[in-house]
């Protein structure tokens, strides 16, 4: 039976790409939730939350990001706009209280 090599880094790197990943969904959702009304495109949400709009990285971060949470049904993603949606606004409202 083989034993996990203890100097092996991938493990930990998936654990901190992972919370990096989530980080940014939570980011990226309660900043929505923050403007709600207001529906933004996703290129004004990237540039509302880094101030270098050139980053590459960045970008891709808060697209993978609104990726995941559209798919959780936490956000709607419609014609290059960004919104929470309902499940994620009655939740918020849960939290209120």
């Amino acid at each position: 039976m083989a034993i996990e090599n203890p100097t092996d880094s991938a493990a930990s790197c998936l654990n901190a790409y992972a919370a990096e990943e989530a980080e940014t969904q939570r980011v990226v959702l309660a900043f929505l939730l923050d403007v709600h009304p207001a529906r933004l495109k996703v290129f004004e949400l990237c540039r509302a939350l880094y101030a270098h709009p050139g980053d590459f990285n960045s970008k891709d971060a808060v697209e993978r990001a609104l990726r995941e949470l559209d798919g959780a049904g936490l956000v709607n993603c419609d014609g290059g706009y960004a919104a929470p949606s309902r499940a994620a606004l009655y939740f918020s409202s849960l939290e209120m209280e």
